[in-house]
């Protein structure tokens, strides 16, 4: 049920919901950023560099999204790409996105996020670079947004298509989980159990 009044207030009330964002960030940071300054990674992520999202210049990160192909958006849609929403995400304290920094050419490698929220929720996404793939970059991400959800607090929700394989077998593979609702479009709502 939350999961279909979020999207319809994403998509049909942008304003509402860009309202419901500030407030969320400005309670979030109350309730989790102490924890969240305090936090530092501890998963191998050998030859990348995690880079947080307020730390990337937004038009590199436009440009990542607009080298993906139509394809990568089927079952990736979880925000806006332009530069007038990164700007927006960049400013979401709740937003705890980051960036894999591919180490030998300063490329972006990937795109994982933890869209929180203040009554302790969070909730997983996760972007591979087409020239990316196969590396197992998913499946490392999952555990850095694991690291970070678990770590601060927070309860770590998923929706992923059966249809996404490759989605799919990343986020079983680095989780434990427990399917928590079968949504229409044959996606699964995920519960991500702490280790």
């Amino acid at each position: 049920m939350l999961y279909a009044i979020s999207h319809f207030l994403r998509d049909k009330m942008p304003w509402l919901w860009d309202l419901v964002d500030i407030q969320n960030s400005f309670l979030f940071t109350i309730r989790y950023g102490r924890k969240l300054k305090a936090f530092e990674f501890t998963t191998p992520h050998e030859g990348y560099e995690i880079v947080k999202l307020s730390d990337i210049p937004t038009d590199k990160l436009v440009e990542f999204f607009a080298r993906q192909p139509e394809e990568a958006y089927t079952f990736f849609r979880p925000h806006g790409f332009d530069d007038t929403v990164i700007k927006k995400l960049q400013r979401n304290k709740a937003f705890l996105a980051y960036l894999l920094i591919d180490n030998s050419n300063g490329k972006i490698a990937a795109y994982c996020f933890n869209r929180s929220f203040f009554h302790g929720k969070g909730f997983r996404g996760r972007m591979v670079d087409i020239n990316y793939r196969g590396k197992g970059l998913g499946t490392m991400m999952n555990k850095l947004l694991n690291e970070v959800g678990f770590g601060i607090g927070l309860r770590l929700f998923e929706t992923v298509s059966k249809d996404n394989v490759a989605s799919y077998r990343s986020a079983i593979s680095a989780s434990d989980f427990k399917v928590a609702e079968e949504l229409p479009h044959n996606e699964l709502y995920l519960e991500i159990i702490k280790d």
